[in-house]
């Protein structure tokens, strides 16, 4: 099989990695570094069991999007640390972590991608969707994500790190499918139809009133998307119970909204900082070295190193 383009969900992984791992992590000056070590040590793990042969760190340009909050101002809401500069709640001592990470991806010499006014999950949708020579691995701990598996024209899977990495779990179409009993031959995008009926608090959503994951799903299932589910409801014999048409009339603006904000962006305009390939070696191995020095990064980077390898 050919070996996978990985591509990060940077931000999911260095704020699992920044509460797995203790602040007493610092660097020589008192800087605290258990995120940048626990995210190296995340990617030498990818590079070492996925055996990538192209790899890229996909990050937010704008964790909350202008156009998503445009549809439904409540997205992300609680997240908001400053209402005025739109700045995410970001513990203290992550946030002067970030830059370092940057700084060790750009001297090992591993691709960045970011698009100005999206999210990291629209980055990694945009490239898995044009993504035409090799499978797909994306590495993330938000079940988000699973909208993006594919069979064709190359796979797309998603290894969910949710529940750490001793537990990771590989799922493309018919993994999602059969978890949430959606049709195995659309289960990406029904999987984000069923999300945005459903709701999810923690992205400040309110999905539709009544309407769960299992109901989410039997209905996508039925009508073959939101849209379709809209459709029927409207007919003046409508297939879908009074129930369920009275709660999507109830919630009519949200599920005019809902779409935008849930499904990724595949037309993103990505910015890629360079190449993508693995590279064998490191692009500055003095920079590596000091850069490892400086912050403490310790065995962190050896085992990076070696993974390149």
């Amino acid at each position: 099989m050919t070996a996978p383009l990985a591509l990060l969900d940077s931000a999911s992984l260095y704020f699992r990695a920044y509460y797995a791992l203790p602040d007493s992590m610092t660097a020589p000056d008192g800087t605290p570094v258990n995120a940048v070590r626990g995210f190296a040590d995340a990617i030498a793990r990818v590079l070492t069991e996925r055996r990538p042969a192209r790899l890229v760190a996909c990050l937010d340009a704008d964790w909350r999007p202008a156009f998503r909050v445009a549809a439904l101002p409540s997205y992300k809401t609680h997240r908001v640390a400053d209402p005025k500069a739109n700045i995410e709640e970001v513990p203290d001592t992550l946030t002067p972590q970030i830059p370092i990470i940057l700084d060790l991806l750009d001297a090992v010499g591993l691709a960045t991608a970011l698009a100005r006014g999206y999210e990291a999950d629209d980055v990694i949708g945009a490239l898995a969707a044009r993504e035409r020579t090799d499978p797909v691995e994306v590495i993330t701990g938000d079940r988000d994500l699973f909208q993006v598996v594919r069979a064709q024209p190359t796979p797309v899977s998603v290894v969910y790190v949710g529940g750490g990495w001793a537990k990771a779990q590989t799922l493309g179409p018919a993994e999602v499918a059969a978890r949430y009993g959606l049709p195995v031959d659309n289960a990406g995008p029904a999987y984000a139809d069923m999300a945005a009926l459903r709701g999810d608090p923690s992205d400040g959503l309110p999905g539709v009133a009544g309407i769960g994951e299992k109901t989410a799903a039997k209905l996508i299932t039925r009508f073959g998307s939101l849209e379709g589910l809209v459709a029927a409801a409207a007919l003046d014999d409508s297939p879908v119970p009074q129930r369920w048409r009275t709660a999507l009339a109830d919630e009519a603006r949200y599920v005019a909204a809902a779409p935008l904000v849930v499904r990724v962006a595949v037309d993103a305009p990505v910015e890629l900082s360079g190449a993508d390939r693995v590279p064998a070696k490191p692009r500055d191995p003095d920079r590596v070295r000091d850069l490892q020095e400086r912050w403490n990064l310790s065995t962190s980077v050896d085992r990076l190193l070696s993974a390149l390898g």
